[in-house]
């Protein structure tokens, strides 16, 4: 009897008062595996992060077999109104919106609307007469032709030539910076202006992270006839009962939205302007960064793909094309990683741990993820059967190594 009280009471006090189908079914942390000593260290670590003034917020969820085991809130999600950090609390995906899109894509794929490897501007024919820059200046770019065209594969593996805007100051970057992307009032403009800009390099040559998903967002559109947010809401949300994710927050939810953080003068936490205009409201459905969500909602995603594409019954993906999703798609490259890290390569818009000894951190050769701008993190490792979820609102990017402290912690606590 004691230890049915226990469990009733540390699932009032972990699991709050949710809905129940916005949550995957919980687990102590003991009888999924995790020892619970560990965990409070890793909550004293991202306690620490809080107190030390690096943080404003931190969520964390872990899951395991399916079931969650532990999921805890640091600090405010606005510190001007002292609001906490909670566990439904709406964060910004940024980046991790980029593998929900990737998912959207490898539906249509399975449906045969396309193939992988044939050319976007079947598609979107604005882009059949792209080219690669190769010198001069913005005014005066040097331009040379495709050898390959680009493919949907290019663009869910970052090797297309595509670039972003904001991570240089180049001619590339200028001419990119000029076209004022995110003021863009649809997909259709966005490719549009897309279709005017150079690339970087040849198609297939290199891993180049950059605007290509949410191309992907506009070829959706094109092949379905719906919008890219109604198409996900459908064939995504509402099959994995993910309640609190889209494009915009509605306003009864704005309450639960965290500001953004950064550190300002003399080390103090201030509010930070969103990156590429994402902020609530109708805005371009920005299939790369555009999407808000809750750590629940991400790990019902997240457990579908641990799953092989389905969850509670719904098959969202089959299972071998998640398996060809998290394969490593980089091994035609002199280096089969992609640009950030040795240690991993690229699937079909997901990072894939290669051999540990590339690295500094534990993990499972093939466990796989994203991350997003605004410092957070998701890592499905089917060895473990892991979901590690992590939000933070913080700029710049993983600037406290937050991640590393997360991973170490958790990794640490598996029996």
């Amino acid at each position: 009897m004691n230890q049915r009280l226990a469990s009733l009471a540390f699932s009032l006090v972990v699991f709050g008062s949710l809905p129940l189908a916005a949550q995957l079914p919980t687990a102590s942390p003991r009888s999924a595996g995790f020892d619970p000593a560990r965990l409070d260290a890793l909550h004293s670590s991202m306690d620490q992060t809080v107190r030390d003034g690096q943080h404003a917020g931190v969520i964390t969820l872990l899951a395991r077999d399916g079931k969650i085991a532990d999921v805890r809130a640091h600090g405010h999600r606005d510190l001007e109104q002292k609001l906490p950090m909670q566990r439904d609390t709406i964060c910004r995906l940024y980046s991790m919106s980029k593998i929900v899109t990737s998912v959207a894509v490898l539906v249509l794929f399975e449906e045969g609307r396309f193939q992988l490897d044939e050319p976007v501007a079947k598609f979107l024919p604005e882009l059949g007469e792209l080219k690669v820059m190769t010198g001069g200046t913005a005014a005066s770019p040097q331009l040379e032709p495709l050898k390959t065209p680009v493919t949907l594969k290019h663009l869910l593996t970052h090797t297309s030539g595509l670039i972003y805007d904001f991570d240089g100051g180049d001619a590339l970057h200028q001419l990119y910076q000029q076209a004022r992307l995110w003021d863009s009032p649809s997909l259709a403009e966005f490719t549009s202006r897309v279709a005017r800009l150079p690339l970087r390099h040849q198609p297939g040559d290199a891993f180049t992270y950059g605007i290509n998903t949410d191309l992907l967002g506009a070829l959706i559109e094109r092949v379905t006839g719906q919008s890219f947010g109604e198409f996900l809401q459908a064939r995504v949300f509402t099959p994995l009962r993910m309640k609190d994710t889209g494009f915009d927050v509605p306003p009864e939810k704005l309450g639960r939205l965290a500001k953004t953080y950064k550190l300002g003068e003399g080390g103090r936490l201030v509010e930070a302007e969103p990156m590429l205009g994402v902020r609530p409201g109708p805005g371009l459905e920005s299939g790369g960064a555009g999407l808000f969500s809750t750590v629940d909602d991400y790990a019902r995603f997240a457990q579908m793909l641990l799953n092989g594409g389905t969850l509670d019954g719904r098959r969202v993906l089959g299972r071998k094309t998640v398996e060809l999703m998290t394969a490593n798609h980089l091994l035609n490259l002199a280096e089969p990683s992609h640009a950030f890290s040795r240690a991993q390569g690229f699937g079909l818009g997901v990072e894939v741990q290669r051999e540990l000894g590339r690295g500094a951190l534990p993990g499972s050769p093939g466990a796989f993820g994203w991350y997003g701008a605004a410092t957070t993190y998701c890592r499905i490792d089917p060895a473990e059967r892991t979901v590690a979820i992590l939000f933070a609102q913080h700029f710049p990017f993983n600037q406290h190594n937050l991640f590393g402290r997360f991973a170490t912690g958790y990794y640490s606590a598996l029996k």
